[in-house]
């Protein structure tokens, strides 16, 4: 019979075995909440109150579904979505996919950097256009001299001030019946308002780049353990399920409680529409006071770091597997010189978009938007790939995942079509 400390040893080894075991899927479902998501959320709770909180149930599991069908993808094939696309399918399905990706990302980019721009201008009254190619330079450079894994460990940990949202929202003491309500009774309606943020939301969560960079990262991976040409066990398959599974229940959780934070503090006082992010940021005074400011910045500028490497690198991804180029974010740009010239080359793309004198805040919703829209062909590559035994071998999708990814399928496609017709 185990003795307390014991019980308490035991724990401990699991909580760290646990914690061990997660990477690629926690990092993704980190990086998915970017500044486009937070803007994005932020603008879904304050239009729309708490009506939209249902969405955080219904995108779980599909997210998880189809980052799930990528990630084993990675583990049994050894490449990346763009890879296997090519070896299946013809080459104008192939840079079809890849069009798709890259004319997402860059816009993508764009409202990225320029959201972190526009906050840092916010608490430092400097103009957000010098702050903008200076992330934009900071981002490159460690991509080019570090490893993402090392950014990815420095910047997490900034992400975890999201979590400021969960005590927001109690502190802001929401009507909690209309919260539960809400949660578990959807309600859509035809509108184009409507439906543009359920694209949004859609499009932000289940986002085109986080299907190729899941891919690639458990690629990244089985190189690292010298294994890329190695069927994967049982156990290694159970692992990558978990660290996805965590990954995108932690995205989830975060798009959760900033709908109902921002329902319960600037719908509730009748702000209804966004344009600032200090708009966005008084969201957090409940919690922080005059502090929301900071606490919102520190929030977008740490997704940010995350998330613009993710879609550089992305772009990256698919067009160097596309060429039958050298892929990798692990070794430095001489080993890979024409991989990291797409990181810079979509970096400055994206850059150049904030000098459009486009609403930043807007331009943020709209990429989600544009997300959305672009995702459906993605993700029947996806579900058609991993079912596929050829591809797969034994390692097929099974029934239920296979269900979850026609449906991903069906919803995003409905939404998107829902959009263009009202």
């Amino acid at each position: 019979m185990l003795t307390i400390d014991e019980r308490g040893d035991t724990q401990e080894i699991v909580v760290r075995k646990f914690f061990a075991n997660l990477g690629p899927g926690l990092v993704t479902g980190a990086a998915d909440d970017d500044p486009s998501g937070i803007s994005t959320y932020s603008m879904a709770g304050a239009r729309f109150g708490y009506t939209p909180l249902w969405t955080a149930l219904i995108s779980f599991p599909l997210m998880m579904a189809v980052q799930l069908m990528c990630a084993r993808l990675g583990v049994v094939t050894g490449q990346g979505l763009a890879g296997a696309v090519r070896r299946r399918y013809s080459a104008r399905v192939l840079w079809g996919a890849c069009a798709l990706l890259v004319i997402a990302n860059v816009i993508n980019v764009g409202a990225d950097l320029g959201g972190m721009g526009e906050v840092t201008a916010m608490i430092s009254g400097i103009s957000p256009l010098v702050w903008t190619p200076l992330y934009a330079v900071v981002i490159v450079a460690l991509l080019f001299w570090t490893t993402y894994k090392q950014i990815a460990k420095i910047f997490k940990w900034l992400t975890l001030v999201l979590f400021a949202y969960v005590a927001a929202a109690f502190l802001a003491k929401p009507d909690w019946g209309a919260v539960l309500a809400a949660t578990f009774v959807p309600h859509v309606s035809l509108t184009r308002d409507s439906m543009s943020v359920l694209v949004a939301i859609l499009g932000t969560t289940i986002s085109p780049y986080l299907l190729f960079w899941q891919a690639a990262q458990e690629v990244e991976e089985k190189k690292c353990e010298g294994s890329i040409h190695k069927d994967p066990s049982k156990k290694k398959l159970g692992r990558v399920q978990t660290d996805v599974m965590t990954g995108m229940l932690l995205s989830n959780v975060i798009m959760y409680f900033i709908i109902l934070t921002t329902a319960a503090t600037l719908h509730a006082h009748g702000v209804t529409k966004i344009d600032t992010a200090k708009q966005a940021a008084e969201a957090l005074k409940p919690l922080a006071g005059d502090g929301a400011y900071w606490l919102f910045a520190l929030g977008v500028i740490g997704t940010g770091m995350l998330g613009v490497p993710v879609l550089a690198g992305s772009c990256a991804y698919a067009l160097a597997e596309a060429s039958l180029w050298r892929a990798t974010l692990d070794q430095p740009p001489q080993k890979a010189p024409r991989f990291y010239s797409i990181i810079a080359v979509a970096m400055i793309l994206g850059l150049a978009l904030n000098y459009l004198k486009i609403n930043v805040v807007q331009m943020l919703f709209w990429t989600a938007v544009i997300n959305g829209v672009l995702a459906p062909p993605l993700i029947l590559l996806t579900v058609l790939l991993t079912s596929d035994s050829k591809v797969m071998g034994p390692h097929v999708n099974s029934p239920l995942l296979r269900s979850l990814g026609w449906t991903t399928f069906g919803a995003m496609s409905a939404a998107a079509i829902g959009l263009f017709v009202t």
